[in-house]
Order: C-alpha cells, then structure tokens, then sequence
C-alpha cells in the first residue's frame, strides 16, 4: 500500500509537471514547459525503466540478500530519488532550469527503487501461506468447506492488487497540491509516506516468513539456454544429434539436460529443463501486453493532456485518472466475493486466458472511445486542435 502510495502519488502529477509551463496565468499547472510530446515520452520512458529493474532486484534477492532485505535496501534508494524530485520541484530550482534534470535523474534512481521493491513484494506475500494441500475447515454454523490452495491464493493477491489500487489514490492528493499549493509539496507527501513505510516493514520483520536466498532461477535459467544452445551447436557440427524415441531429432533445449549431455557439472536436473522449456513456451501468451499496456499507460499521460483540452471546471485535469483505482477498489470485491463464485457454482470457472481476453476486450473498447472524444474535441472551439498549447485554454466542451 505503502510504496504505491508513493509510486502514483509521484507519478500523478508527472504529465502536468513535464508539460506546461510554470506559473502561467489561466493554464493547467506545470513547470518544465516541455510540451506533451516530451511529457508522454519521458512518461513511457520511466514506466519501462520501471518495468526493466525489477528484473535485477529479483537477481538481488534470489542470488544474494532475500527478498527482506532487497526490499529494504532498495527502499533507501527510493526515498533517496524521492528526495531529489522534491528539491529540484522547489521554486527556485525551477526558475533556475534545475527541474528537469532533477527530474530525470530522479526517474534513473525512483526506478532502481521501485524494481527492487516490485519484484520482491509479490513472491513474499506468496510465501506468508505456507499451506500446500487442501484441508477441511469447519464454519462457524457448523458447515465444513475444503480450503484450497490455489483458490486461497488468489483471493490473497485479489486482495494485494485491491490494496495497491487503495495506495494508488494518493493521485488525487498530490494533483490537489500540486493544483493549490506547487509541486514540491505534491511529491513532499508520497516521499514521506515513503519513509514511514520503511519504518513500518521493519519493525514487523518478526511477524514475516523470511525464505533464505537459494540461488537466482533467473540466472539458472539463462545457464540452461547458454548450455542448450552451445551444445546443440557442437552435436550439429559433428553431425552428433541425439534422436527421441519417434526418431525424430530433439529439441536444442534437451541439450541442457544431464542426461543427453553427459556433464555431470550441471546444477539443474533434467526435469528442470523440461519446466523451463514450458515455462518459455508459455510465455508466447506476454506477446499481446505491449499492446494493453500501450492503452493503459494513457491513462497517466495522454488522457491527462486530453482533459486539459476540455473545460474541467474546478477539477485537476490530471485527478481524472484516479477513476481507475477507484473502479478496481469498488469491483475487486464483487468479482471475489460475488461474480467469481457464481460462475464457479455454474460450473462455468472463468480461467486467467479467458479474463484476460475479456480484458483485451474492454481495454480496446475504452481506446476507441477515448479516440472519438479526441475527434469531439478537435471540432470544438476556440483552439481546435491546438486547445491546451502553450498558453492556449482548453475549448468549449
């Protein structure tokens, strides 16, 4: 809850921050005066940095500190690039040309923070149900139900994600400030919301199941595929390939395994390889999230300079994009407690392929809609298509 609270609360007022000017009489606020074009690319820019370091963090973790202590270290490093954004948000180092520099390197190091954090926290909470086999456990009125694991558990992450989506409301505070008070005081909060979220996570370490760290699967896996490929290589050169029992020629990742290789070195079984092997092909299914993530990620950039371009009255443009928290928060709990359940009753279980289709869905329809009202606006005066533009206003819609 803690760090995304600190994480959107940061990132709500990015847009504005990036693309308007400071102080400019009768516009939305701003400092850097970038333009959107900037402010979107910056924008996208720190999301993928974002999305990029979790993948060192989990090395981290894995390899040599486990997952407590990673998420500690990398903590400090948050609130440190929090740190910076604030004081380069203050007047005085706008006027004097410090923001976006500051700002830039904020990101690098928010990023760093956020990944090692991101990648950490969800296999934790994983580990604090330490059930593996169903058991029978007996309500209150008497009635005996089967508790199992893989229901548990997502019900547990329903959970998580609705915290976060709680967390990520703080947009709604830091774009009032940024609105009614400067920036500064708008990254001010989530920094230290930050700071007590450190404090908080390790006075509760006696109450969590710490995992020792045993090695990266990441880094595991990589050895694999070096192996599998290398040795597929050398057995094609000698013209040495190993046959399964069709006849037919294997895989290159069989290679890897101890058994057609022959290397008694290997740290990694043959049923490993088979497991990486699914692992890889199930990962065909990350092809299509470019093109959600490319909708989604509007939200907090685009269609906040969308509402600029529309006449919002006294409400920030860019607190428009806290409706999306507040819709996960109100419906996480009808579809766990409510929707799920009664298709499970029907007989009719809704598996992950089938939810994210019917997400795809919605998500294409909402950018279709977003689309025409860019049209809508475009046809409305006074400026056209060039409302929100310098120190153009925002047209009559």
């Amino acid at each position: 809850f803690c760090e995304r609270f600190t994480f959107y609360g940061i990132t709500g007022p990015f847009q504005n921050y990036i693309q308007n000017g400071y102080q400019v009489p009768n516009s939305n606020p701003g400092a850097i005066d970038g333009g959107q074009h900037l402010a979107t690319g910056l924008g996208n820019f720190f999301q993928f940095w974002c999305y990029l370091t979790p993948i060192f963090g989990a090395v981290i973790a894995d390899q040599y500190l486990g997952k407590f202590k990673t998420i500690v270290v990398f903590t400090v490093v948050y609130i440190i690039g929090n740190l910076i954004l604030t004081l380069t948000s203050i007047p005085a180092s706008i006027h004097h040309g410090g923001a976006l520099p500051g700002l830039v390197v904020a990101m690098i190091v928010i990023g760093f923070g956020t990944g090692g954090i991101k990648s950490n926290v969800s296999p934790m909470v994983a580990e604090q149900y330490g059930r593996y086999r169903p058991f029978v456990r007996k309500l209150k009125n008497g009635t005996e139900v089967v508790v199992d694991r893989e229901l548990t558990v997502q019900s547990i992450f329903n959970w998580f994600y609705w915290a976060i989506n709680v967390g990520g409301l703080s947009a709604i505070a830091t774009t009032e400030l940024e609105s009614n008070v400067d920036f500064w005081a708008a990254y001010l909060l989530p920094t230290l919301m930050c700071f007590f979220c450190l404090v908080a996570f390790v006075l509760g370490r006696k109450k969590y199941v710490i995992v020792k760290p045993n090695g990266s699967i990441i880094v595991k896996s990589y050895r694999v595929i070096v192996a599998g490929i290398h040795n597929y290589r050398k057995a094609k050169a000698e013209n040495c390939l190993v046959m399964d029992e069709e006849g037919k020629p294997v895989g290159w990742m069989d290679y890897a395994k101890p058994s057609v290789s022959q290397d008694v070195s290997h740290d990694w079984t043959d049923k490993f390889v088979d497991e990486l092997r699914t692992a890889v092909r199930s990962c065909k299914i990350f092809c299509a999230y470019p093109f959600f993530w490319l909708g989604y990620n509007q939200i907090s950039n685009n269609l906040i300079s969308q509402a600029g371009q529309m006449n919002t009255g006294s409400v920030p443009n860019d607190i428009m994009q806290n409706i999306d928290p507040l819709c996960i928060i109100i419906m996480i709990p009808i579809f766990d407690r409510l929707i799920f359940p009664a298709f499970r009753r029907m007989g009719l279980e809704l598996r992950p392929i089938t939810r994210i289709t019917i997400g795809f869905v919605f998500s294409a329809l909402a950018m279709a809609y977003s689309a025409i009202i860019q049209h809508v606006i475009y046809t409305k005066g006074p400026y056209f298509d060039a409302a929100g533009d310098g120190d153009n206003g925002f047209n009559d819609i």
